[in-house]
């Protein structure tokens, strides 16, 4: 029997790496979007192999719409299908309204939004012929909260949850379920580049008092693309510690 394949962008570092090894861990095959880093990518695609994956990875930019139709058109050609979408790939280029240059400002939304639109249309043909699909878009507590200094960043995060409800609406006649996962303060490399009072004061936001860890996200989307899932759309989940409850 074929493995379920599933698409991540961004699986190159953080999250996303996680979410690629406990994809891998629970039989799926992979297709590892990476943009820059090369290295860490065949790192991450090593790892997922020895867990049983097959594994292709792909450097695209999703804000490229072109260069996004290539990558699925290569990944159909390895595997035939892509079962699951998980929308990772993020950037963030944060400053005060009054002093964002216009191309921060577009270049956050030119990855973390419109890169979702390009992977859901490509990925989207196949998904609905097939008559089923997961689609799985990491949104931010950011997005549900805003925050000073991320105005580009919590409106791509924002924008994303609204695109994700309204997919959902458009594909849930096919069989294709469309949801959104908002984490809170997760503990990467970069929140581990935070000073210690910093932590401290978004430590007091967090009823649960500690940050999350990716694990925790990457087993909330493992959940989202099984069949226990099937009755869940146009959702957004908050892995957060309870920040925006």
């Amino acid at each position: 029997m074929a493995k379920p394949v599933a698409l991540i962008t961004g699986a190159s570092h953080g999250i996303g790496k996680q979410m690629a090894l406990t994809f891998a861990s629970h039989g799926y095959d992979l297709i590892l979007n990476y943009s820059s880093s090369a290295a860490a990518a065949a790192e991450v695609a090593a790892s997922c192999e020895a867990l049983g994956a097959s594994v292709l990875s792909v450097q695209c930019n999703v804000a490229d719409y072109a260069a996004v139709g290539a990558m699925v058109n290569q990944s159909l050609s390895t595997f035939g299908t892509i079962d699951v979408l998980i929308n990772n790939a993020g950037i963030t280029k944060d400053n005060l309204i009054l002093r964002m240059k216009e191309s921060d400002f577009d270049d956050v939304i030119a990855v973390n939004l419109k890169g979702s639109f390009n992977t859901i249309q490509h990925v989207s043909k196949t998904m609905l012929r097939n008559k089923k699909g997961r689609i799985i878009n990491l949104s931010s507590v950011i997005g549900l909260l805003g925050n000073a200094g991320q105005a580009n960043y919590a409106a791509s995060k924002g924008g994303l949850i609204a695109l994700t409800k309204s997919v959902a609406r458009e594909f849930a006649s096919r069989g294709i379920t469309v949801n959104a996962i908002a984490p809170g303060f997760i503990q990467t490399k970069m929140t581990d580049a935070l000073s210690d009072d910093v932590k401290a004061s978004v430590l007091t936001q967090i009823p649960l008092a500690r940050f999350g860890q990716p694990e925790d996200i990457a087993y909330t989307a493992l959940f989202l693309a099984s069949d226990q899932a099937s009755y869940i759309t146009g959702q957004v989940i908050a892995v957060d510690g309870g920040m925006a409850m």
